[in-house]
């Protein structure tokens, strides 16, 4: 079960759940070139291995497992894997 990051992200891209990934799954960090023009963050979902550490560090509660992810923001899943392509 993966975790996606949904709406309250758009606009803010607080890198709190960066810094503490254990695996590099989210992106753009701060330090890479398409950071400025990313309307939020991503969670790769085929990097994820669901540690959950990101869940708390969000400030603005918009991380969710696919399970948990309120139906109105369902579409976020698809975009999360888009936006690495898949």
């Amino acid at each position: 079960m993966t975790y996606v990051i949904a709406e309250p992200c758009i606009g803010t891209k607080d890198t709190a759940c960066v810094d503490v990934c254990p695996v590099d799954c989210i992106h753009p960090r701060k330090d890479e070139p398409e950071f400025e023009a990313a309307e939020m963050l991503y969670i790769h979902p085929d990097e994820c291995i669901d540690c959950g550490a990101c869940e708390p560090a969000c400030p603005v509660q918009a991380i969710f497992t696919e399970d948990d992810l309120p139906e109105q923001w369902s579409h976020f899943t698809q975009m999360n894997a888009e936006y690495y392509g898949l």
